[in-house]
């Protein structure tokens, strides 16, 4: 498995409740450019309409060399997941507060993934919670760091 991005503003907007990994319909100018490294997951999210589950704002650059080919680098995505999972997500999501929001996008055996999070919104406090105990962790592994160098 090689992660070709993930969404690091996710994490600090949401909780993670549950991970779920889906396959991406795309076209082969728009697999050229996620090779490429050109795509961007910082405002996407995922819907669930007419029994599919569709991703919005995923940006992936035009191919530099590709023309006629390329596509509109922000348009719908269809994810494939089977029906099972589709409805168990449909379920989950018109809970109060749940959303689908795509954490990585990575290959796995020449197939690109995205690893899909089930997640609920943070509050301004919890996203302050958050940030001092990283900086408490950074700390303590500085002093743990100093400590075993003597």
């Amino acid at each position: 498995m090689k992660i070709i991005t993930t969404n690091k503003k996710a994490y600090h907007d949401y909780f993670v409740e549950e991970t779920i990994e889906a396959g991406i319909a795309l076209v082969g100018t728009e697999v050229k450019s996620i090779r490429a490294g050109a795509v961007n997951l910082k405002d996407c999210y995922v819907i669930i309409k007419n029994g599919e589950a569709l991703l919005l704002g995923m940006h992936i650059s035009p191919y530099d060399k590709g023309s006629f080919s390329n596509v509109d680098p922000e348009r719908t995505r269809k994810l494939l997941l089977n029906k099972f999972e589709i409805n168990r997500l449909r379920g989950k999501i018109e809970q109060k507060g749940f959303t689908l929001i795509p954490l990585k996008l990575y290959f796995k055996n020449s197939f690109i993934k995205v690893e899909l999070g089930l997640c609920r919104g943070k509050q301004l406090h919890d996203k302050r919670a958050a940030i001092k105990e990283r900086d408490e962790k950074r700390m303590v592994e500085k002093i743990m760091k100093e400590y075993n160098a003597r």
